[in-house]
C-alpha cells in the first residue's frame, strides 16, 4: 500500500479530473432531455437528440463515472488519508450512492428516448437538472468543510 501513498497527489488529481467530466455529463444529459421532450418523436430534431444522449453517455458518462469510482476507491485504500469514525464521509457516500441512482435513471430515461417512449415532460427534466447540482453542492461541502 506505499504505492498508494506515493501516488496520492496523482490519484486525488485523476479523481478530482473525473468528478469534473461525469458533472459536466451529469448537468448536460438532462438539459439535451429537455429539449428532447419538446421534439417530435421520430422527427430530424428528436433523432439528433439520441445521437447526442447516447454519445454523452457511452463517451463521457460512463467512463467518468468508473474512473471517479475507480480513484475515489483508491482514495479510500490509500493509508492515512481518510478516516472512517467521520461522519461526513459517510454522509459523502451516501451522495455518491445517489448520484448513481440518478445516473441509472439518466439511462433509463435515455433509452425511453431512443424508443420513441418518453412519458415525461420537459418541465419535469429542468426539475430533474437540478438534482445532480444540489447532490455536487452537498459533496463538496462535505468534503471542504467536513462540518462532522
Amino acid at each position: 500500500m506505499d504505492f498508494l501513498a506515493e501516488a496520492y497527489p496523482w490519484i486525488k488529481a485523476l479523481h478530482i479530473i473525473s468528478v469534473i467530466a461525469w458533472m459536466a455529463a451529469m448537468l448536460y444529459m438532462p438539459r439535451l432531455f429537455v429539449y428532447h421532450a419538446a421534439a417530435a418523436a421520430g422527427s430530424v430534431q428528436s433523432e439528433t437528440f439520441k445521437v447526442m444522449e447516447r454519445r454523452l453517455a457511452r463517451a463521457i458518462m460512463l467512463p467518468a463515472m468508473v474512473a471517479t469510482l475507480l480513484f475515489g476507491g483508491l482514495l479510500l485504500a490509500t493509508p492515512g488519508v481518510v478516516d472512517f469514525h467521520q461522519g461526513w464521509l459517510h454522509a459523502k457516500l451516501a451522495l455518491v450512492l445517489g448520484m448513481l441512482v440518478m445516473q441509472h435513471f439518466f439511462g433509463a430515461w435515455r433509452r425511453a428516448f431512443a424508443e420513441d417512449r418518453n412519458r415525461h415532460s420537459a418541465r419535469f427534466y429542468r426539475m430533474i437538472n437540478e438534482v445532480p447540482t444540489l447532490i455536487m453542492i452537498a459533496i463538496v461541502i462535505l468534503v471542504v468543510v467536513k462540518p462532522f
